[in-house]
């Protein structure tokens, strides 16, 4: 594989070798006669071969969700694809490593919400955007949530477990009555749920449960408008965490999973569960890592409350007050179907057009349309001063009139995409040598040519060497 870690090995044998790779498939229609439009580009050829976007993927992806790339544009294959010239990659629970990132990916999608599972701020350094899709599995993890508070009321594992025992002994019909007590419960009408992130699926479970008659307490520091319009009439929100939990009956935790400093590692910890009811059931189907598992036992030990989760944890596994799934969560055809449908058209949009959607590490870009007759070119560089007056400086030399232009910044990483006039009045101009000029910029990452040949057209600063 032709990854980053590999690349400085053949720095020296690809200066000798044509680095152009091959592609595949039928002809792509061009909607710009190229040759009476007026364009006085000299290598606009090189442009408009046949070809198809390649996409890798690792895990088994939903064959519905990979059916929304156009066959006629994009070829996707498995994990033992070893043809080095991957344009995207599409994920579910791999944990993918740099190794593994081909040095012509452009872009990564993991379908489902969480991106722990990519190293994301390596990709941010590299200029390749992350996505993810988020609300694709939402309804499926909300079922579990519903689900969750049912096995926390009423021990119905436990009751399960115990028929089987009975049944292996003959003794079910004759104390199927008589030992029905042991497993009490509570309905869930009338209690109070307290819902700790209230995003898609946080959303979600409160209107649902209002709908089963429960008092909601909710509470989210970022709360969006969309999130917000979907919640119920007669939510209560908290200004803290320990404020949403202190009278809930049952607690549903659905925030992300962020390390390091003023991260959530262990979020509900000591402070948060001292505060909750004795009885109270927590139930955490976001990550693992959000609940201290020694304060969580301390709980379990002193109470009668539960802790049902679909994440292993190898201090509560086998506590008789917790309830320990496999990751269940977005477990259904219905939810992979739509995530990878979400990922697939993200994917097939940032290539074909230069729109971000969805992305944990680069601006969201809603794009215009490309005019007619003008080349897209985008630039990924370093948000630091500077560098746009000099990429716009590039086409200043280059006589190139830019028609439309964005600039969108997030955190260290900076998209542009520029749409250019190739018939303005000038001499003529390579493609090449401008995407040259463009990426060698000090501060540039990468350059994209977003118009003609799928897969065609991109390049790569990679610690000052040119790669394209």
């Amino acid at each position: 594989m032709n990854s980053l870690a590999t690349f400085a090995v053949r720095r020296a044998a690809s200066r000798h070798l044509s680095q152009v790779r091959p592609l595949t498939g039928t002809t792509i229609p061009i909607d710009v006669d190229h040759y009476s439009s007026g364009w006085n580009i000299e290598d606009i050829g090189e442009f408009t071969r046949a070809g198809k976007y390649q996409i890798q993927t690792f895990n088994k992806i939903s064959d519905k969700g990979l059916q929304r790339f156009p066959t006629e544009r994009f070829e996707v294959k498995g994990t033992e694809w070893e043809t080095n010239n991957a344009h995207a990659i599409l994920l579910r629970s791999h944990k993918l490593q740099e190794s593994e990132i081909d040095v012509s990916v452009r872009a990564i999608a993991r379908c489902g919400a969480g991106t722990n599972n990519i190293p994301v701020a390596r990709c941010t350094e590299l200029g390749i955007p992350v996505f993810n899709t988020p609300g694709a599995n939402a309804n499926a993890v909300k079922e579990l949530v519903l689900c969750g508070m049912l096995l926390g009321s009423r021990r119905i594992v436990d009751g399960i477990n115990h028929m089987k025992e009975l049944g292996r002994q003959g003794l079910a019909k004759e104390r199927v009555e008589k030992d029905k007590s042991m497993f009490g419960g509570q309905e869930l009408k009338g209690k109070t749920l307290a819902v700790v992130g209230l995003g898609h699926i946080g959303a979600s479970t409160a209107r649902d449960a209002a709908a089963l008659g429960m008092e909601i307490i909710g509470y989210d520091p970022a709360l969006s408008i969309n999130s917000a319009l979907k919640l119920p009439n007669e939510i209560t929100l908290c200004d803290s965490i320990s404020a949403a939990v202190a009278n809930a009956d049952y607690i549903s935790i659905n925030i992300p999973y962020i390390k390091g400093p003023n991260g959530t590692h262990g979020i509900i910890g000591k402070d948060v569960i001292r505060v909750m009811k004795p009885n109270a059931v927590l139930l955490n189907f976001a990550r693992g890592e959000l609940v201290d598992s020694e304060a969580m036992k301390e709980f379990l030990d002193n109470g009668d409350g539960r802790y049902v989760s679909d994440f292993p944890d190898d201090l509560l596994w086998d506590h008789k007050n917790a309830i320990i799934l496999p990751h269940l969560g977005a477990s259904t055809e219905e939810a992979e179907d739509a995530a990878a449908a979400m990922a697939a058209d993200t994917i097939a949009d940032y290539l074909e057009t230069g729109t971000i959607k969805n992305s944990v590490n680069f601006p969201t870009a809603s794009l215009p349309n490309r005019p007619e007759g003008s080349i897209r070119i985008s630039v990924i560089n370093k948000n630091q001063p500077g560098v746009l007056a000099s990429i716009t400086d590039v086409f200043a030399k280059a006589k190139l009139n830019i028609i439309q232009q964005i600039n969108l910044s997030k955190a260290d990483i900076a998209y542009n995409v520029l749409d250019i006039d190739p018939s303005w009045d000038h001499e003529g101009v390579s493609i090449k040598d401008l995407q040259k000029k463009l990426t060698m910029t000090d501060g540039v990452l990468s350059s994209r040519i977003v118009f003609g040949t799928p897969g065609a057209g991109y390049a790569r600063n990679i610690d000052g060497e040119y790669w394209v």
